[in-house]
């Protein structure tokens, strides 16, 4: 079985991909396309050339457009209705014909879901499903259409996703921030294993079983992990912060390669390890980090090899410009050095 190595990449990060990048990789995700009138709008992919440049440093590896992203909205309405739908996914093969790309990743946060303030409507639930059938239908059996799904039990009960499953050649579980912006509780935001103590009862474990259970296989689930922390402030000095309630929800923190510059193990913050979680996480007295490093990246690919997963994922790849995370992700799934 191959394992993917994915790598999302925001626009203005495409330039920093290097050969060894490339050749680590077994796909890069461009981050993002957005609507505008219901078709796919390339307004935010100003960099989008570089991707010609990248396939020469490596002609095997697939760039597949992402679409979409927090906050991004348009999907419910463009989804209501057939020729709408076959309009969007029309505009998504012109755009993938034009750039030579291998495909489109639908990340709509979320459907059936207004927390990120965009449009949604209960028939997003089947609509999501048609839609995906579109874009399969117009892009063909050789092009990938994949999906970012959101980790929690919320984004199942609000999809199809065994028949989402079936049209998809893989779905991405975004197994970080599953404590996000949302909750108090300081904890782990993308831990391989539920804790004793961890209310939320959330983890790359609990969320790969979820899936399954909803249909989908083994083989076409890519779990994520996370180049960047999130962060909780104002956090009693109990359990070193762990799973205490906080005076702010998880915001969103340092990049890895700022963690290593300014916190791990630096001004005033430890490093500490949760073996139950396989999760490090980071406390100062107040302020408790939660983050993936190497080790945990290594578990996390140990992992998704013995459950035959199908890889894994992670945003965004200009968190970590040292590549630690990336090379152990590499060498974690089998890579080896050439010669």
């Amino acid at each position: 079985m191959e394992h993917y190595i994915l790598g999302y990449v925001v626009d203005r990060a495409l330039e920093s991909v290097t050969r060894e990048d490339a050749n680590r990789l077994t796909h890069i995700n461009l981050a993002f396309g957005v609507l505008k009138d219901n078709l796919l709008d390339m307004r935010k992919m100003q960099h989008i050339d570089e991707i010609r440049r990248i396939r020469r440093l490596n002609p095997d590896i697939r760039i597949v457009l992402s679409i979409g992203g927090w906050g991004a909205g348009g999907f419910s309405t463009m989804a209501r209705t057939a020729q709408t739908r076959e309009a969007f996914a029309a505009s998504c093969l012109r755009v993938v014909e034009e750039h030579g790309l291998d495909g489109i990743d639908i990340d709509w946060e979320y459907p059936c879901d207004n927390s990120a303030e965009i449009d949604c409507d209960p028939s997003d639930r089947e609509n999501f499903t048609h839609l995906l059938q579109a874009l399969r239908d117009a892009l063909g059996s050789e092009r990938i259409v994949s999906i970012a799904a959101g980790a929690g039990h919320y984004f199942i009960e609000d999809t199809e996703m065994d028949k989402v499953a079936a049209i998809c050649d893989y779905v991405q579980l975004m197994t970080y921030d599953i404590r996000s912006g949302f909750q108090r509780e300081a904890g782990h935001h993308t831990g391989l294993f539920t804790s004793p103590g961890d209310r939320l009862n959330g983890s790359v474990q609990a969320s790969v079983e979820d899936f399954m259970a909803a249909g989908v296989p083994r083989e076409k689930i890519v779990i994520g992990a996370a180049f960047y922390s999130r962060r909780w402030d104002g956090v009693p000095n109990v359990n070193h912060g762990l799973f205490q309630m906080s005076e702010t929800v998880g915001q969103y923190g340092p990049g890895y390669a700022q963690l290593e510059e300014s916190f791990i193990n630096r001004n005033g913050f430890t490093r500490y390890w949760d073996d139950d979680a396989k999760a490090p996480f980071l406390f100062n007295g107040s302020s408790l980090i939660s983050y993936d490093d190497t080790e945990s990246i290594r578990l996390k690919c140990e992992y998704l090899k013995a459950e035959g997963l199908k890889g894994i994922m992670y945003w965004e790849h200009g968190s970590d410009p040292s590549r630690k995370l990336l090379a152990a992700m590499w060498k974690a799934m089998g890579g080896r050095e050439k010669a």
